[in-house]
């Protein structure tokens, strides 16, 4: 092979060779399968994860009694939801590379054959040229701002992930803790109205009592044990749902001992500022918002710079039959006369517009949520406060019928009547606890932030989290 085409092959051979190659990477349905079952909370890779999480060694391990916190930290280590914002995120930074690329010049390899040698040399033409594509008026800088804006209303995307997952773990929890509240007060009831019933049915016998009053006992004894069936299929329910949030299998959960201590007690509202500073400056969401609104900025701006055209320059290198050239010009400059790029630039602007007012929209719905969020709280603690009083005064209620049966004043089924009313009163009360918890939780999910310190706060360990 001549000399004149066998050195540009071989630069191009050179060049080929430093190109990236395809790496396979097969995933089947069974070994996905098979991962996800394997998931448990007693592995090392979790426990690390948790000791640069917590910042310091977690003794025992595994854990005896996993609470709000830990499950939450677990979750963020397992959660499907946050590996596809993650790797949503990846492919956003990717973004910002390929916005960042240098057009490559063009490699142009000429060759002609002349049947008539009009030279002194060989009768061809051939060569080596390249067509050198120069972006002007800040193309490339503007493409590369665009994609980092979009990668971080994604990165910011995460951080909003993160936060669903700690909503769902916490309202989990509280429905858990809440069955199980309610399993505990119903068998006592039941036990309670059990001794009531049978009482009932031997009264009945000697002619004490009417056969009404037995079917009146048999249909609340009834009502309360079909009570009893839903809430332990409330706390299977609620068991279920948290294995599904943090991803791992239901039977990962089934030998562990949960701490719900954390349900028993209510904060304080916030006040109305540090709430609605917390809610606007805190939530991933709004942020992630006006870095779409940014990232259509650079947008607008990059379709204004698309009026002014590139330049593209030609350097070559030619053997004319027999003649060397050595050629240098402008190789093309596209000409702005039919089109100045309008339509790309109304359409930025309008895009521009459309994110502006998204975000202004969110903003608003974020105020006027909050606003009721923190109104609604405050009232469940006012209905809280009035609740322990009625239980308080229920607990005096069966203490003093308590004290009355042991001096003889009344009867057996007297006494068993007031534990039912005092277990009454315990599940009206329940409910008013876990009406001021959900109540909290949504102010909490307002607000993007635990009312809780020690509750874990995606802004805090975002490190790990973004891993």
């Amino acid at each position: 092979m001549n000399a004149h085409l066998l050195r540009p092959l071989m630069l191009a051979c050179v060049v080929l060779t430093g190109c990236a190659s395809y790496q396979p990477k097969p995933i089947t349905s069974t070994q996905l399968a098979k991962n996800f079952e394997q998931r448990t909370l007693t592995n090392d890779a979790l426990r690390a994860y948790l000791v640069r999480q917590v910042g310091h060694p977690i003794k025992p391990w595994p854990l005896p009694r996993w609470n709000r916190k830990m499950l939450t930290l677990a979750a963020y280590y397992y959660s499907p939801a946050l590996d596809v914002a993650r790797a949503q995120w990846g492919t956003a930074k990717a973004g910002i590379e390929v916005a960042g690329a240098i057009p490559n010049p063009v490699l142009q390899l000429p060759f002609q054959y002349s049947t008539v040698n009009p030279g002194p040399g060989r009768p061809y033409t051939t060569g080596l040229g390249l067509d050198i594509p120069i972006e002007t008026a800040h193309k490339r800088g503007y493409r590369i701002a665009q994609a980092s804006h979009l990668s971080e209303a994604a990165r910011l995307n995460i951080g909003n992930e993160a936060w669903k997952i700690s909503s769902q773990v916490r309202n989990a929890l509280l429905d858990l803790f809440a069955a199980r509240k309610r399993i505990t007060f119903l068998k006592q009831k039941i036990a309670a109205q059990q001794q009531i019933l049978d009482m009932t049915k031997k009264r009945k016998e000697v002619g004490d009592t009417a056969g009404p009053d037995v079917t009146l006992a048999v249909l609340v004894l009834t009502q309360a044990r079909a009570d009893l069936i839903t809430s332990r299929g409330a706390s299977q329910d609620a068991r279920a749902r948290l294995a599904s949030v943090m991803g791992l299998p239901i039977g990962a959960l089934e030998s562990v001992q949960l701490n719900l201590d954390e349900f028993e007690h209510t904060g304080s509202a916030p006040p109305p500022a540090e709430a609605r500073r917390a809610a606007i400056f805190n939530r991933s969401d709004l942020l992630g918002s006006l870095a779409g609104y940014e990232a259509a900025e650079a947008s607008l701006q990059l379709e204004i710079a698309k009026q002014y055209p590139d330049i593209h320059i030609g350097l070559g290198y030619t053997y004319d039959t027999g003649t060397n050239k050595i050629g240098f010009g402008l190789a093309g400059i596209a000409l702005p006369i039919f089109d100045r790029n309008q339509g790309g630039i109304a359409r930025a602007q309008a895009k521009r517009t459309e994110a502006a007012a998204r975000t202004a929209a969110l903003q608003d719905r974020i105020i006027d949520a909050l606003d009721h969020a923190l109104a609604h709280y405050r009232t469940s603690l006012n209905v809280l406060r009035l609740s322990a009083v009625r239980l308080s005064a229920a607990h005096k209620q069966l203490m003093s019928q308590a004290a009355s049966f042991n001096a003889g004043a009344i009867d057996r089924p007297a006494l068993a009547q007031a534990k039912v009313d005092y277990q009454t009163s315990a599940i009206t009360h329940l409910n008013d606890v876990v009406a001021a918890q959900q109540a909290a939780g949504a102010l909490e999910d307002v607000m993007q932030r635990p009312l809780s310190p020690s509750a874990p706060n995606w802004t805090m360990t975002q490190k790990e989290i973004l891993r």
